[in-house]
C-alpha cells in the first residue's frame, strides 16, 4: 500500500509573531494572517491608536496579540523592546515608506528617510530578532516586504526601486549566514495594493489607468492577496524556501 505524503502545516500555534507597520495597511493584514494561524502576534508601530484597535480586532476574531508602541529609527529602542522579549519565530519586517518624486528633483532629505526607514531600518530590526533567534537557538522567518519595484522601475520611483533592491540583497545575505541556524530570509513583492500608503497616487484616474495597464490581471492588488502567502512563507509549509522572492505582481513584471 502506498503510503502519501502529508502536506506541511500552515499553522503558527505556539509560534511568536513581530509585525511591524501593524496599524495598518499591509502589516495589518499581515498581522491579521499570521493570528489567524494561531501565532501571537506582536503589532508594532508608532501610532497606540491603531495597533489598540488592530489588537481589539485580533481579540474579537479569538487570536492572539499584544501591542508594542515603536519607532523602527530608534536603533536603541529597538534593540531593547527585541531582547526583552521571548525570541520570535517570524518576523515580518513592513515598515516603509515612498515619497514619489522625478530623479533629477528628488530632495535630499526625502532620499535620507527612504535610506533610514527602507533600508537601515529593516536592517536594525532583523538584526534584533536574528540576534535573538540565535541566542536561543530559535528557528524561523524573516520576512521583508520588498516591492515589485525591487525589479522594474516606475515614474518618480528612483529611491524607492534603489531601497527595495537593496533589501533584495540584504535578505539574500541573511539567509546565506542565518541558514546553518534555520532561520530563513525572504521578500514579498507585491504590485500596487489598495492601501493608505497608496490612496493619494491611486485616486489620480491617470496614474490608476497606467497602472492597471501594466497589472496583465487587470486589476489593483488588495491586501488580501497577501495575506496566504505570509503564511506560506511564515509556516513549515514552505521550510525550504530562503534567500529568494515571491512576486505578487499580477504579471507587472513579464514585461
Amino acid at each position: 500500500m502506498v503510503e502519501l505524503p502529508r502536506t506541511p502545516s500552515f499553522r503558527l500555534d505556539g509560534r511568536r509573531a513581530l509585525v511591524t507597520g501593524a496599524g495598518r495597511g499591509i502589516g495589518l493584514a499581515a498581522a491579521a494572517a499570521l493570528a489567524d494561524a494561531g501565532a501571537h502576534v506582536v503589532l508594532a508601530a508608532r501610532t497606540r491608536s491603531d495597533l489598540e484597535e488592530v489588537h481589539e480586532a485580533i481579540a474579537k476574531a479569538g487570536g492572539s496579540s499584544e501591542v508594542l508602541v515603536l519607532d523602527v529609527l530608534d536603533d536603541a529602542a529597538v534593540r531593547q523592546e527585541v531582547a526583552s522579549r521571548p525570541p520570535f519565530n517570524v518576523l515580518v519586517n513592513n515598515a516603509g515608506i515612498n515619497r514619489p518624486q522625478p530623479f533629477i528633483e528628488f530632495k535630499t532629505e526625502d532620499l535620507d528617510l527612504l535610506l533610514d526607514l527602507n533600508i537601515r531600518a529593516a536592517f536594525v530590526v532583523a538584526q534584533a530578532v536574528a540576534r535573538r533567534m540565535v541566542e536561543t537557538e530559535t528557528r524561523g522567518a524573516l520576512i521583508h516586504i520588498s516591492s515589485q519595484m525591487a525589479f522594474t522601475t516606475g515614474p518618480g520611483r528612483t529611491v524607492y526601486c534603489a531601497t527595495k533592491a537593496a533589501l533584495e540583497g540584504l535578505s539574500r545575505a541573511i539567509a546565506a549566514e542565518l541558514a546553518p541556524k534555520g532561520i530563513r530570509s525572504v521578500t514579498l513583492c507585491p504590485t500596487f495594493v489598495e492601501t493608505p500608503l497608496a490612496a493619494q497616487m491611486l485616486a489620480k484616474p491617470e496614474f490608476r489607468a497606467f497602472v492597471l495597464e501594466k497589472i496583465k490581471l487587470g486589476r489593483i492588488g488588495q491586501v488580501e492577496d497577501l495575506m496566504g502567502a505570509i503564511v506560506y512563507l511564515a509556516s513549515d509549509a514552505s521550510g525550504l524556501v530562503t534567500g529568494t522572492h515571491l512576486l505578487i505582481d499580477g504579471g507587472w513584471t513579464l514585461g
